[in-house]
This record gives structure tokens, sequence and C-alpha cells, in this order.
């Protein structure tokens, strides 16, 4: 038998649950072509349904999960998800969430008869705000968007469980590698594919990953129903991502630490929201929820100077690029409160720890070292150039050379 013969006749391998994340990464939902005996199976007709039935077995590898859903984009599964309540359902939900599932869960879920309460520290508050025979379902971010707060996701779960309440976790900030909420009770766990699963700030999808076999059913059936599915391509794209998860994981972390690290250190800095540093409020959660305790690739902080600081920083990075997306292999900035955020109520931001004068930082791949450097010079730029130049603290200025 030949090599190429024997290759297109051993049958698709599937990796066992003991192997670790990389090779599940690699492997999960990835057959070797049957006719060409190609490694990497090549998309398009008849194969279209497969490439989207490939990647959510690749997701549910790596959630741990029995089942996977994937979706035309990270807030299509929010909506999905939310649309499988029954009229009169009531949600409890972390404050601190991206702007896009507040503004869904304000003016969309309450147009169809699902009211949602906020709370800022959902551990404490969770069984007070409970409704019996209402609240179906409570929903996590962990860290949340933008101020990095952690939940302690089985403390939260063990309440919901005792009411017969269903746990969300939105595990974007962090991907399957670096957190899995279904080993820590939760009974959904939710992603932005555009962002860390994807990684390379080319596709819109989201996903969705549980065990419960009734609950396949209600979401499938929705997902069809919608018509929130992705295309062919993106899921080939976002499983090709998947692939290099772990490795690009790890180097964010790295230099998101390296990143909080500098702005701790820095005179122009009033704080700095990072789950990975040891001051972190809530770092004992890291420790105990993520995989070596690493912090991921998310950090935000307080910028001296207010909100005209905050811009200027964002504008006068070099290798860190204004944009609202994050966990591409490129390092964004944004200003949650004028951007991402901009749709939530002031008073509302502000309770929630979202002042005018935070950034959002992610880290992608890059040298760490030149991350450090750029960061510094933004500092100095943001707040020492824009005290010379006029800038006043209170937000408003003169015309701004953000070059300066």
């Amino acid at each position: 038998m030949t090599l190429t013969n024997r290759s297109i006749d051993t049958p698709p391998r599937a990796p066992s649950p003991v192997h670790n994340f990389g090779t599940l990464a690699v492997h999960a939902g990835s057959p070797h072509d049957p006719v060409t005996g190609a490694v990497i199976e090549p998309v398009g007709y008849p194969k279209s349904l497969r490439m989207r039935d490939n990647f959510e077995k690749a997701i549910a590898a790596l959630e741990h999960a029995r089942f996977s859903l994937a979706f035309a984009s990270g807030s299509a599964t929010t909506a999905v998800i939310l649309q499988s309540l029954a009229a009169g359902s009531h949600v409890v939900s972390v404050s601190d969430v991206y702007g896009g599932t507040h503004r869904y869960f304000t003016k969309v879920a309450a147009a169809h008869g699902v009211q949602v309460t906020f709370s800022p520290s959902i551990e404490i508050s969770v069984a007070e705000l409970i409704r019996p025979n209402e609240t179906k379902l409570i929903w996590i971010e962990s860290p949340s968007n933008p101020t990095l707060s952690l939940v302690d996701i089985r403390a939260v779960a063990t309440i919901a469980h005792q009411h017969g309440i269903m746990v969300v976790v939105d595990n974007t900030f962090l991907s399957p590698y670096i957190q899995n909420p279904l080993d820590h009770g939760a009974d959904i766990v939710v992603h932005s594919v555009t962002k860390y699963i994807n990684g390379h700030s080319d596709v819109l999808m989201g996903a969705a990953a549980f065990n419960s076999p009734e609950l396949y059913e209600r979401l499938v059936f929705l997902q069809n129903a919608i018509g929130a599915v992705p295309s062919p391509f993106d899921c080939w794209l976002a499983h090709r991502g998947l692939k290099t998860l772990h490795l690009r994981a790890r180097e964010a972390s790295n230099n998101a630490l390296i990143v909080a690290r500098t702005l701790s250190a820095s005179p122009h800095v009033i704080s700095v929201n990072y789950p990975g540093l040891s001051s972190h409020p809530q770092h004992h959660i890291a420790l105990k929820q993520h995989r070596a305790g690493l912090g991921g690739g998310m950090l935000s902080f307080r910028i001296k100077g207010g909100m005209a600081a905050a811009e200027r920083f964002c504008q006068s990075t070099q290798i860190f690029t204004l944009a609202e997306s994050l966990g591409g292999v490129e390092s964004l900035v944004e200003v949650p409160g004028s951007m991402t955020h901009a749709g939530i109520p002031k008073e509302e931001r502000e309770a929630a720890g979202v002042f005018e004068d935070l950034v959002r930082v992610s880290c992608g791949v890059e040298d760490g070292d030149d991350l450090r450097k750029d960061v510094l010079r933004g500092l100095e730029r943001a707040v020492v150039h824009g005290k010379i130049n006029g800038f006043q603290e209170n937000g408003s200025t003169r015309t701004a050379d953000h070059q300066a």
C-alpha cells in the first residue's frame, strides 16, 4: 500500500478527551478528507454544512461540552438564547456587560416580554434578586466588559440551580483556553467568535456550548428559524483560527501582564483593571477559575486628565490601533464611554465603573517590549504633552493635535 493510499483509507481520527488543549485545538472536528486525503478539509459544496458541523464539534471539545452551535455573530447568539425564554421570564445580569448585550437586554428583550435586572455585585445579591417562578436565567460576564471584574461562577451556579435557574457565562474575554465555565457549574457558555477564537479580525461569528439535549433541540430550532447562521467560509476561517488559540491566548496574556505592570507603575494612571495582577480585588478567583492563573489579553485603566486624555492616548499610540473590537493578533485600544458603551446612560456606566477616563486595551501577539514602550509613549503624549499644549482636565480642549 502506498503512503498516499494509506492516507486516503485511514478513517477520520477523533481526538480523545484525555488529550490536552493544544492537541484538541488542532485536531477536534478536523477529519482528513476521505477523497483527497487532504489534512485540512477544503471548503465548498457539497461540504458546506460540514464546515459548520466541524467547527461546532471543535468548540464543544474545547469547552468540555456535549453540544455546540455556531451563529452569525455574538449578538445573534445572545438573541437566540433570550428568544428561547417564554414571555414573562426574568433575567438577572451583571451590570458591567458588553454594550450590545446591554442594548439587547434593555431594548429588545423587553419588547418580547423578558425583563432584566442588573446587579453590580451578583455573587452577593443574586439570591435576593431571584423572583420565584419568574427568574429563568442568570447572565454572567467574567471578566466583565470593560472593567475586568470576575465572578465566582460556582458560587452563583450553586444558588441558581437550587431554584432551577440556568446560568449563562459569556467567555469571550478569556476563550476556552483560559477558562471553561461549564466545569464551574454554568449551563451555557457563549462566545463572540469574532474575537479570540477566530483571532484574526476577519470573521463575524458567535457560538454557544452546553450539555443539555433538551436545550440543544430548543436552540437548534431557533438557530434555523431565525436564520442566525454563519457562512461555510466563515466557519472554515474560524476553525482555522481556533487551531492556534492556545498559542495566541498565552502570548496575549503575557503581553497584557507586561502592559498592566507598566501602567500600574506610571504616575499618569489612576488605576488598572487586570485579573492577572495580584492587586486585582478578585485575583483569587483568577487563580481558581483560569488556566495557570492567566489574566487574559484584556485590561482597562483610568488615565489622569479625563476623557480628553483618554482619547489622546488612543490617538497617540503607534502599535495599538484605535478600534472597538478585541481578541485579534493585533493590539487595540478604545474609550468605552464614547465608543462600545456609549449607548448606556452615563449614570449607569459610572455605577458599573465605566468612567469617561477609562481606556480599554486588547493586547495582541506583538513583541511585549514594543507594546510596553508604546504605552509609555502614549501616556507621555496624552498627559504631559496635553497639559503643555493647554488641554484641561475637565475634558474640554483647544484644537487638538493628536500627533503632539
